[in-house]
């Protein structure tokens, strides 16, 4: 089994902060990339920003410079820094990992439960 539980989403005002996390556990053998989603109803869900084990970075350029993605390999944690969030940030937002539960398996993509994000004008 393999668990993502997100946590540090809420309600905040335009141009504040918030701060997700992202812990994966259970039966993980390797963490590829991690990774932060966003959906709103009505619309596909879409890619904030990513990062791969090593550190390699990527961003949808709506949040370029005001979010920033990390990871703590050793906790199997990804957070999201959001700083000057925006009404249209508004979203519930999903973790997802790209991992390998074995050394021979293959990897694939596992989703956590989503923590929603409002921003108030």
């Amino acid at each position: 089994q393999v668990q993502l539980v997100e946590s540090g989403g809420g309600l905040v005002q335009a141009g504040g902060s918030l701060r997700l996390s992202c812990v994966a556990s259970g039966s993980i053998f390797s963490i590829n990339a991690m990774g932060w989603y966003r959906q709103v109803p009505g619309k596909r869900r879409e890619l904030v920003a990513a990062i791969t084990s090593g550190g390699t970075t990527n961003y949808t350029d709506s949040v370029k410079g005001r979010f920033t993605i990390s990871r703590d390999n050793a906790k199997n944690t990804v957070y999201l820094q959001m700083n000057s969030l925006k009404p249209d940030d508004t979203a519930v937002y999903y973790c997802n990992a790209l991992l390998k539960r074995t050394a021979w398996g293959m990897s694939r993509g596992y989703w956590g439960q989503g923590t929603q994000v409002t921003v108030s004008s």
